[in-house]
């Protein structure tokens, strides 16, 4: 009783100092549950777990090609991730023994290596490479790596008392010991094909996409080889400003073309569990902000690049942006296709991220789309055609 009177008499006080000296009475915002209207959703295929693997390159960019192949043709088609992966591991080892063990070899990649592979070795279905073996329903490539590695050093220290054969020889035989051999022929739909003439069937061109990013350390309107240790294959990243990989986003997904899309998920505010991935302004409402709206900070230029010099924004993971959504408030958010399974129980929105427009200006490394994707006006000034 006592605490109802101390409020009722703080209340009235307030309201009397505010009259006598034509002050205003301060309402205070509640917390809102997020609330999402959908703006943009683009056609994809059901979201797959990459299980105990770091390829989450080569399912991010096969879900884009896969919602690039609907677009191309109306046809759904189940693409086989793992083929990717067997392709690219030489090319890994390749730049490893090269450099002399200088560099980092692991199961990392970027999309550029999908668009690379798909045109240099073309596509098959998951029917016709799994990459899983003796009756197994998950992936597990831990130790595939490890056993790549100890060969390619051995080569590389020049261990003449070793028994390994030739480096390729011992590469090629743990990959298809790992995740089986390539076929050159398949069927697919009581059809024959081979990975080229399957390309052909889904009307993917691999000169149709490119990278796009935006750093300071570089001259905008230019491209350059962004130095991340994913990017082994040395490839080439569009530098464009800020504002313009947001304008980019937002008139692609709007144009109906999906997006693959390379980020830091390392922040305590990206969530699985929610599905939400937000930048707070303030770090004490970072619990909060995965559950209730929060004001979130205002990304300059200067602040991402900081952010990505001190390392607190690296390359972390891949996924693919198949929409847009809105909160109560008309905050703009984008629906990001992940590749930690769909189990509702345990991942929040079905396996998809809602991440705020916040969150990708800070934490984006780069997206790769399809050219007709990106403004006239900005193809213009990178001379993409």
């Amino acid at each position: 009783m006592k605490k109802i009177l101390i409020t009722a008499f703080f209340a009235v006080s307030m309201s009397l100092f505010a009259q006598e000296y034509g002050t205003k009475t301060i309402n205070l915002p509640s917390s809102e549950k997020y609330d999402f209207t959908t703006i943009v959703d683009i056609e994809a295929s059901e979201v797959k777990s990459q299980g105990k693997t770091g390829t989450c390159w080569s399912f991010a960019t096969s879900s884009f090609i896969e919602s690039e192949i609907f677009k191309n043709t109306g046809k759904h088609i189940d693409i086989s991730e793992m083929y990717t992966v067997r392709h690219t591991y030489p090319k890994k080892a390749w730049n490893y023994v090269m450099r002399q063990g200088k560099t980092q070899f692991s199961e990392g990649g970027l999309a550029h290596d999908v668009i690379q592979s798909v045109q240099r070795y073309g596509l098959v279905p998951q029917s016709a490479y799994t990459g899983l073996l003796n009756g197994a329903i998950k992936h597990d490539q831990s130790k595939i790596v490890p056993e790549l590695k100890k060969v390619l050093d051995i080569y590389i220290k020049n261990d003449k008392d070793s028994t390994i054969p030739n480096w390729k020889v011992a590469v090629d035989s743990i990959l298809d010991a790992s995740l089986g051999k390539i076929k050159n022929n398949f069927f697919y739909e009581g059809v024959m094909y081979t990975p080229k003439s399957f390309l052909a069937l889904t009307k993917i061109k691999a000169t149709d996409y490119t990278t796009l990013t935006s750093f300071t350390h570089q001259p905008y309107n230019t491209p350059f080889i962004l130095n991340i240790p994913d990017n082994f294959s040395n490839g080439l990243f569009y530098n464009v400003e800020l504002n313009s990989l947001v304008e980019v986003m937002n008139y692609a997904l709007k144009k109906g073309y999906s997006i693959a899309l390379d980020c830091d998920v390392s922040e305590k505010t990206f969530s699985g569990k929610y599905g939400i991935a937000v930048s707070p302004n303030n770090v004490l409402d970072n619990e909060k902000s995965l559950t209730y709206i929060v004001e979130e900070k205002d990304i300059t230029e200067n602040y991402r690049q900081s952010e990505y010099e001190n390392y607190n924004t690296t390359d972390d993971h891949l996924m693919h942006v198949v929409g847009m959504l809105k909160d109560q408030k008309g905050t703009i958010y984008y629906k990001v296709k992940n590749s930690w399974g769909g189990d509702s129980k345990r991942i929040g929105n079905g396996g998809f991220i809602y991440m705020s427009e916040s969150y990708f200006r800070l934490k984006t490394i780069s997206i790769l789309l399809n050219k007709d994707g990106i403004p006239e006006n900005l193809k213009e000034k990178l001379n993409i055609s």
